[in-house]
């Protein structure tokens, strides 16, 4: 018997998000960011699906309510990422992500000099300066983080 791989079903959501157009091979790190592992709810994680638009796509697929999800941290990893709010089985919401204007405890200041370094229990602050560019700098020491590759 011969199966066909191309098909694949995942089952349909009642309640919850669909995270699309992620980068092929992103998904787990996306799934860590957002600590998904931690929450209380059913996780489906789509790797390497096919798309017209991208080629190949991640999807993650998360049964529970769109609060639980950090909108800011998710537009900081990549704000080309769509975000379907489920209710009653049917997209109700397409969420629009854009780089946040400060994001904390998400990446750390590499300056061993910065109090945020030195200061255990101090958060790691950082502010959007050239939205372009996608450049954070530090709060506290000003050292420069650029989310562009």
């Amino acid at each position: 018997m011969s199966k066909d791989y191309n098909e694949l079903s995942i089952g349909e959501l009642k309640e919850g998000f669909v995270l699309d157009h992620i980068k092929a091979g992103d998904a787990m790190t996306i799934y860590r960011d957002l600590k998904l592992g931690k929450l209380d709810c059913t996780v489906a994680i789509i790797k390497n699906a096919r798309s017209g638009k991208m080629g190949r796509k991640d999807i993650i697929k998360v049964e529970c309510p769109v609060d639980y999800l950090d909108l800011d941290i998710l537009g900081f990893i990549d704000h080309d990422i769509t975000v379907n709010v489920i209710k009653d089985s049917k997209i109700i919401e397409k969420k629009v992500l854009k780089l946040p204007k400060q994001i904390v405890n998400v990446i750390s200041c590499k300056n061993p000099r910065c109090i945020s370094t030195i200061e255990q229990g101090l958060d790691q602050v950082f502010i959007l300066t050239d939205e372009e560019n996608e450049v954070y700098r530090c709060k506290y020491c000003e050292e420069k983080y650029s989310g562009k590759k």
